[in-house]
């Protein structure tokens, strides 16, 4: 299978596609890319030390850290000066790194949220976003030049490099966390004498959370927070099916609400008090609430095709602007470089907020939210319900369709586009988005949309709708359509 950046990085299966060999051709592809003319906008401002610095980090899962000190020997081979990681460390950390370092991007050993048997790299680009679909682009070409000229990967004994300074070993997470205490109002929290489960899915957020607050008073139960490779046989993704175990100490009394970060902590997901999965839709709508009514912030809103209209409904109550853009957090990444960003999101629990980097980050998320929680003594559940009253209802499932045989995207949405119903669900057609695959908008603003993942070989069907029995209808038609291409 030849090497592919999707959605966010590359990612295969360890000891199939996913090897030391191929590592080290990718890493050599970056490393080609990253020293070429023009690698981003704004790279040219740089300094000539910047431009030769490149941070790796790397996450909870089987080889990880030996991936990562492959990476750090091809950068290091190539005249990079590597800031290697001393342990795992979430992906926001890691992306914070870069920008704090100022390098010129950044390796990260990850596959976030798949499966155990899955490793992957996420390129970050000198923002400490993620690389763009052309900056990815161009590390594909190098890669196929590369291997067309019999070329290999340029080497250096670690021993030898660390040596001569050339990988360095730091910890990127005091840096971190001075910046968020920038960003969350932690005597809000101290004040509340609140009680929060984390679950860390054994990923490497574990420690993340837990940590910051020390000293706030603020009472922490963390669970799944040991090194465990195989994540316990789940996919470490904070959605409802994953979340037993934090479900379960919520209802032994353990906190009065969880927090769970996903495999390499850049999303968020949460149970309230009686058990409820409370979805990053209703996390970022609270956010983008709180951050205008509270702290009375302004600027624009970025969310993917795949997120909530209640955001939508916010931003024109605020007068704010809204933009959608295809799903991955990178085409949010771009909107907030280029202007004034209040919030940016996506439903898989990506998210992020003025001030911080152009990143997805389960741990500030996390946090942000036990701080509104705590400015409003209440319950996570109550606020949740405030906030349907003011922009809901809305319901919200996802089902994800195995692929037996490659499909085309063009191919996907130029069908369904040909055959758009004119109603679901007794609601007419308002409109059609091929942005990402196809959207269908419906008249009382529920809508379907059906695409191929761009990081696992499935297809996803996404639903909205004003009840359960809406959404019902909105998945068992784009289930049948979907399941004649799968």
């Amino acid at each position: 299978m030849p090497v592919h950046f999707g959605t966010d990085g590359w990612r295969a299966v360890i000891s199939d596609t996913f090897t030391f060999t191929t590592l080290r051709l990718v890493t050599q592809a970056i490393a080609d890319a990253v020293a070429s003319t023009n690698w981003e906008n704004g790279f040219s401002q740089l300094d000539e030390a910047s431009k030769r610095r490149m941070v790796v980090g790397f996450d909870t899962r089987f080889l990880s850290d030996r991936y990562a000190k492959e990476v750090a020997r091809v950068l290091a081979a190539n005249d990079f000066n590597v800031l290697l990681s001393q342990s795992d460390a979430p992906t926001p950390v890691i992306s914070y790194a870069v920008h704090h370092m100022q390098a010129a991007g950044g390796v990260m050993i990850t596959a976030s949220h798949n499966a155990p048997r899955y490793n992957g790299i996420k390129l970050k680009s000198a923002y400490g976003s993620s690389a763009s679909p052309e900056q990815c682009r161009r590390v594909e070409v190098y890669l196929n030049d590369n291997e067309e000229q019999g070329r290999g990967p340029n080497l250096m004994e670690y021993e030898h490099a660390t040596e001569q300074k050339k990988i360095v070993r730091f910890n990127p997470i005091p840096a971190y966390y001075e910046h968020i205490r920038k960003l969350v109002n932690f005597d809000i929290i101290a004040d509340s004498q609140i009680r929060v489960v984390v679950d860390s899915m054994y990923g490497s957020g574990r420690g993340a959370i837990r940590g910051i607050l020390q000293g706030t008073g603020c009472e922490v139960h963390e669970i799944r927070g040991d090194m465990n490779p195989g994540f316990g046989g789940v996919h470490p993704e904070p959605i409802t099916q994953y979340l037993g175990a934090l479900a379960g100490a919520i209802s032994t009394g353990a906190g009065d609400f969880g927090l769970a970060t996903d495999g390499d902590a850049d999303r968020i997901g949460a149970i309230d008090e009686r058990g409820n999965f409370v979805d990053p839709h209703k996390i970022m709508a609270l956010a983008l609430r709180y951050l205008v009514q509270k702290r009375g912030w302004s600027g624009s809103v970025v969310r993917t095709v795949s997120t909530t209209r209640m955001i939508d409904r916010l931003a024109v109550k605020y007068g704010l602007k809204v933009h959608e853009t295809p799903v991955g957090f990178n085409h949010i990444a771009d909107i907030m470089q280029k202007e004034d960003v209040l919030i940016g999101g996506e439903e898989s629990g990506g998210i992020s907020i003025k001030g911080h980097i152009p990143e997805g980050d389960g741990v500030l998320m996390g946090l942000l939210l036990l701080e509104i929680i705590a400015d409003a003594k209440t319950s996570l559940y109550d606020l949740v319900q405030s906030l349907l009253d003011e922009v809901g209802p809305a319901f919200y499932e996802r089902t994800d369709l195995r692929l037996n045989r490659p499909v085309s995207k063009s191919v996907i949405t130029a069908r369904l586009q040909d055959n758009a119903p004119a109603s679901i669900g007794g609601e007419s057609l308002a409109s059609i988005s091929t942005l990402d695959g196809i959207k269908y908008l419906l008249a009382d603003e529920s809508w379907l949309l059906i695409r191929p993942s761009g990081t696992e070989p499935v297809l996803r069907v996404y639903a909205e709708g004003r009840s359960r029995e809406m959404v019902k209808a909105l998945l068992d038609f784009g289930e049948s359509i979907a399941s004649d291409m799968a």
